[in-house]
């Protein structure tokens, strides 16, 4: 321990240092001056630790009703004696610290001289050994090798999700995007390449070696190990600051914009990937669906001059000196194909040029529409409901896509038929008589007219909490074409399906199928109807009752899964400022 003798047979410096605790400002900005005194002796023994001792001097205040000014005088000693124990206690501290850095220094050189070493590590495949079976990692048929057998030798790809290396083998959870296995590499030769002391998260590999049963003490995917004789590292990945759980994090928001930009990261994970397989599981049990209902798949145009959903969110462009849009809806061409190859259906791409945030609304979506000819409006909501319903089935029925289920949405429950049947002038009364009531945009009472706003919509469903088919919605809020209901020609035979926790996922009505009725809509709504002539022709050669609908992919995935936002739903998603990467 550092004493005041230690400080006294110390080297003298022919200097001065000041010190007052009442007037000096702060240490950092005190040079020890008697101008700028340091305001702590512990400061001022720090900045001399490895020079010559100065002399300290400490202000002291003159005795009370003495007219002597303030003096400089030599700390006391027990101020001093306190100021030195704490000097010493930062000694130690430092030195720990540099103990520490010593040390780490020391395992960097090691590590340093084991990589040097390890490069002279060449790695040969056993010509000895039967010939390697390439599988997928969800191949389970494969023989499995346990006490006194030998299970099958095979060859298997993928990238690291996660691996631990210890003394007796290195562990590595290996994903290929069908399944996860369990690789042990056995302490030796195989853990001491320069590959191996290198191995980060997302490494590309491949690895040979025998299929076995797990002990049963011990526990990994589908109970089965590989037990590696041999590997190769196809495309490493970067570790520490570049490492990718450094890019993305489960603790960040998947619509955080760092998330966002590195998106294509961000779907290497479990949950993100989870959702795109659950995606293609739900697109192929619509296409599968529709072909046992009898409807034929079409591909419309994306590029169009013609608007389905009002002009305030088309994407305009230069078509060669014309003006086209992207399209928003499938609808009106779907119409005019039904005729000939009846009930129709298509899974296309749509834009809205809508100037929204909200979590529910994309630029760019994923539209399956449908049409429907010689129905009624009532056949229009028990196909809806049906398919929905069989979609719903068949997801759950597969045991992959179920598998994705749980994991995203555990709690999900098919929806109970009948689905709840709600009109529009109802849903109205009933928002205004909740307690508080739900107010609209405005903060007003909700009346008969009013377009219901996305949070009211939502918070409604969500009280409720099941599917609801709200239909009849008024006249002036919706599209052109929806035909009007002939027992209330106030409202549309038109039907909005509500999810909760997402709100609507589906719009759909009974068209016009009238003619004169059709060409005096498009004059009440501003549009001429010349560039829809091709649309308008299907009124006058053998109109019929005919309705459809349009599904909007992201909302019914944001529905199953239980995800926040329809930006988890899409691969890349597309809204206001978003068009990357």
């Amino acid at each position: 321990m550092a004493s005041t003798q230690d400080l006294a047979e110390r080297p003298k410096a022919d200097t001065k240092v000041y010190i007052d605790p009442n007037v000096g400002k702060d240490d950092e900005s005190a040079d020890g001056s008697e101008s700028k005194p340091y305001q702590s002796l512990y400061h001022a023994l720090l900045q001399y630790l490895d020079k010559p001792a100065p002399e300290y001097l400490t202000r002291v205040a003159p005795k009370e009703g003495s007219s002597d000014g303030p003096t400089w005088e030599p700390p006391a000693k027990s101020a001093l004696k306190k100021a030195v124990g704490r000097v010493d206690a930062h000694k130690k501290k430092l030195a720990k610290e540099q103990q520490a850095a010593n040390k780490d220094e020391e395992e960097r050189q090691r590590r340093l001289k084991n990589l040097e070493e390890s490069k002279k590590i060449v790695l040969k495949e056993d010509p000895s050994l039967p010939p390697a079976v390439r599988i997928k990692l969800n191949n389970k048929s494969v023989e499995l090798g346990e006490e006194g057998k030998k299970g099958t030798r095979v060859k298997v790809y993928g990238r690291i999700l996660n691996f631990r290396a210890q003394k007796s083998a290195t562990f590595i959870d290996l994903k290929d995007g069908y399944g996860v296995l369990q690789c042990v590499i056995p302490a030796g030769d195989l853990t001491k390449t320069y590959d191996a002391l290198t191995f980060a998260q997302e490494t590309a590999l491949v690895l040979y070696g025998e299929l076995k049963k797990v002990p049963p003490t011990q526990k990994a995917p589908d109970n089965r190990e590989l037990h590696v004789d041999y590997y190769k590292v196809l495309g490493s990945a970067p570790s520490d600051l570049e490492a990718i759980s450094n890019k993305v994090s489960r603790q960040q928001d998947p619509w955080d914009a760092q998330m966002l930009d590195n998106r294509h990261l961000v779907l290497r994970g479990e949950n993100a990937s989870a959702v795109m397989k659950l995606r293609e599981a739900v697109e192929m049990a619509f296409v599968d669906t529709y072909r046992e209902m009898e409807f034929r798949k079409v591909s419309p145009p994306a590029m169009v001059q013609t608007q389905v959903e009002g002009g305030s969110t088309l994407f305009k462009y230069d078509y060669y000196g014309e003006e086209a849009y992207l399209t928003q809806s499938s609808q009106l061409y779907l119409e005019t194909v039904m005729q000939s190859l009846g009930n129709v259906w298509c899974l296309e791409k749509s834009f809205r040029a809508e100037k929204s945030l909200t979590r529910r609304h994309l630029s760019e979506y994923t539209h399956i529409e449908a049409e429907m000819d010689f129905i009624e409006f009532d056949d229009l909501l028990e196909h809806l409901e049906e398919i929905i319903s069989r979609v719903v089935d068949k997801v759950l029925e597969n045991p992959v896509s179920a598998e994705y289920i749980k994991l995203l949405n555990p709690g999900f429950q098919k929806p109970s038929r009948p689905f709840m049947r709600m009109k529009y002038a109802d849903a109205i009364e009933w928002l205004n008589k909740q307690d508080p009531p739900i107010l609209n945009e405005e903060g007003n009472l909700h009346a008969f007219g009013d377009d219901i706003a996305e949070a009211a919509e939502r918070r409604m469903t969500d009280i409720i909490n099941r599917p609801i088919f709200l239909t009849h919605f008024p006249v002036e809020i919706k599209a052109f074409y929806m035909k009007k209901d002939p027992n209330d020609l106030r409202v549309t035979e038109s039907v909005d399906v509500l999810m909760p926790g997402v709100g609507e996922i589906v719009g759909g009505s009974m068209r016009m199928d009238d003619y004169d009725e059709l060409i005096e809509a498009y004059k009440k709504n501003g549009i001429g109807h010349e560039p829809y002539y091709w649309y308008t022709d299907q009124r006058k050669y053998g109109s019929s009752p005919h309705g459809g609908y349009g599904l909007g992919l992201e909302r019914f995935l944001a529905w199953m899964a239980n995800r926040h936002t329809v930006r988890e739903t899409c691969l890349y998603p597309r809204f206001m400022g978003r068009c990357k990467p």
